[in-house]
Formats: C-alpha cells, sequence, structure tokens
C-alpha cells in the first residue's frame, strides 16, 4: 500500500506546539517566553500561526491575557503525549544508555530529602541505567507525560496503575519558639488560637489531625496556603504560624532549635509515598530501579546524612 504523509495542515511546527504547551504552563506569553528562550513577540506569533493553520480558536484573549480555551486545551491534551514521545525518542538518539532509561517524576520534598541520599547506591549498582527526574506538585499523568514511573502521595488503588509502598509518614505541628513563648500553655487545643499553615496538597491534613489528636473542630480551617513544604518550612521559622510537617523534614530544624513541637506527639498523616507505574509497563530501566529500592521500601531508618 502507498504510504500518504499527513496533510501539512495538520502538522503544525514543533515550536508551536511547544509555545502552546508553554503557555498552558506557565499562565502568561512573557513566562512562556523566558522558559522557551524566544521573544515574546516570537511566542506569540507561533501562537497566532497555529491558530491559523488549524483554523481553530485555541485561545482566549482578555485585555492583555491569554489563556487556553476549551478547544485549546482538549487539543493540547491530545498532542502532548506525542511531544513527550517525540522528545524521548530524540534523548535516547543521543545518550543510548546501554542500561536504558528511567523518566521519573517525583515531589520535591520527598524526592530531595529521602530518594537523593539514597540515589548514589542505585547509580553504582546500575552505571549504565540513565536516570531523567522532573519534579511534579500533584499527581502527573505517568504515560501521557512520556513519564516510566512517578512518586505520589496517597492511598491506592490508582486506576490502570500497580505501586510499590516507600514509606508511611508521621506529622506534627511545629512553630518558631516566639510563638508560643507567651502563651500559659501548650496543648492541641491550643491551636485553634494560632494562624495555621496550610499546604495546597493536602486540603485535610490539619482537620485529620485535629480529629487524631482528639480535638473539636468544626467548619473549615483558615489560614496561609502554601504549595511546597520547603516554603511552609520556612513561614514557620520565621513565625507566620504553625505547619503541620513530617517528621523527616523537620528533624534538623527541631534539633536546632529554629522550631520547637509542643503541641503533641507525631500522628500517622493519611496517606503514604509510594512509586507507581501504568500497569504491565515495566521497562528494563525500572524494572532495576524497583528491585534496588524494594529493599528501602517502608524502612523507618534514618536518613543518611
Amino acid at each position: 500500500m502507498e504510504y500518504k504523509s499527513p496533510s501539512r495542515r495538520a502538522l503544525p511546527s514543533l515550536t508551536a506546539l511547544q509555545a502552546l504547551e508553554a503557555l498552558h504552563l506557565q499562565g502568561s506569553v512573557s513566562a512562556a517566553a523566558a522558559v522557551l528562550d524566544l521573544t515574546q513577540s516570537a511566542v506569540s506569533r507561533q501562537l497566532q500561526s497555529l491558530e491559523a493553520q488549524l483554523g481553530a480558536t485555541l485561545l482566549l484573549r482578555d485585555r492583555k491575557a491569554l489563556r487556553l480555551s476549551p478547544e485549546g486545551l482538549r487539543y493540547l491534551e491530545e498532542v502532548r503525549p506525542a511531544l513527550a514521545q517525540i522528545a524521548q525518542a530524540g534523548m535516547r538518539l543521543q545518550i543510548t544508555p546501554s542500561g536504558g532509561t528511567l523518566n521519573l517524576a517525583i515531589l520535591p520534598a520527598f524526592g530531595m530529602r529521602w530518594l537523593m541520599p539514597r540515589l548514589a547506591e542505585f547509580t553504582r549498582k546500575h552505571p549504565d541505567v540513565t536516570l531523567n527526574m522532573s519534579t511534579r506538585l500533584s499527581a502527573v499523568d505517568i504515560a501521557g507525560e512520556g513519564f516510566d514511573a512517578a512518586i505520589r502521595f496517597g492511598a491506592p488503588p490508582w486506576p490502570g496503575c500497580e505501586a510499590l509502598l516507600l514509606r508511611h509518614e508521621q506529622v506534627r505541628p511545629v512553630c518558631a519558639p516566639e510563638l508560643v513563648a507567651g502563651l500559659p500553655k501548650t496543648s492541641p487545643a491550643s491551636l485553634l488560637s494560632l494562624p495555621l499553615l496550610h499546604i495546597e496538597t493536602r486540603p485535610r491534613a490539619w482537620a485529620a489531625w485535629f480529629a487524631q489528636a482528639g480535638v473539636a473542630q468544626t467548619g473549615p480551617v483558615p489560614g496561609m496556603i502554601f504549595d511546597q513544604f520547603a516554603t511552609i518550612a520556612q513561614a514557620a521559622e520565621h513565625g507566620l504560624g504553625v505547619a503541620l510537617m513530617p517528621d523527616y523534614l523537620v528533624e534538623e530544624a527541631l534539633a536546632t532549635g529554629r522550631l520547637v513541637a509542643p503541641f503533641g506527639p507525631s500522628v500517622p498523616a493519611e496517606g503514604q509515598y509510594h512509586l507507581v507505574w501504568p500497569e504491565g509497563r515495566i521497562t528494563p530501566a525500572l524494572h532495576s530501579f524497583i528491585d534496588w529500592i524494594s529493599p528501602l521500601a517502608q524502612a523507618e531508618d534514618p536518613l543518611p546524612r
């Protein structure tokens, strides 16, 4: 059968598609331009030419702001897996590792404090495996974004995925010493009178902690919201409020006195850390990684220093 190439009208340039994805991820043309190392006018031209080529309204214009239309979002969702495949194919051609490539999405704090200190052992045992990591704050579409696996916090099952439990988590309220210096006493109930800090990926964390501590609390728990543990820990150290933090992230700050934990013991968090991958899709590199990390799973050993 004679091969017929797809219509050029249906195949826009990769630069235009990258511009569309960058606008969606970064939220503005200027931020997209910075990520792509292009001028704002160049990004705008790419977006305009993409709309003209496809004959569709991919963008909504609100004064000077641009955002993707519902049609643009659907289109990006369909082409994003292809973009990831093209990028990974190029990387494989350039690197050509004999042991394969493992593309892993990780959570920033857990990746930095739990995984990174241990990875040197994996690279020593598997020098032929190329490990690529990207941080994600929320659940990632593993296959759709070109990853082989991801580290997630939560409770399985995740449809279409297999999961390996890596670590349980204990959390406790912590704050700067001066925040509680004037309190006559500190107890779980006394937290209701203090400013509380929230991590946006765990909206139920404080409510669950109060329930386990036996504190009657109804309605929403007000307070500042942060997107990462690194920033919420800094806010707590500077006296902005009380943060509910995993033990392994505040060990050093508690030991040095930058933070204190006078409100009671640690309690189990609602969720655990898991390594997650698409069901039935274990590459040789991922198989090597699972074999290596399995003996470390669920271990509550002190973190490497």
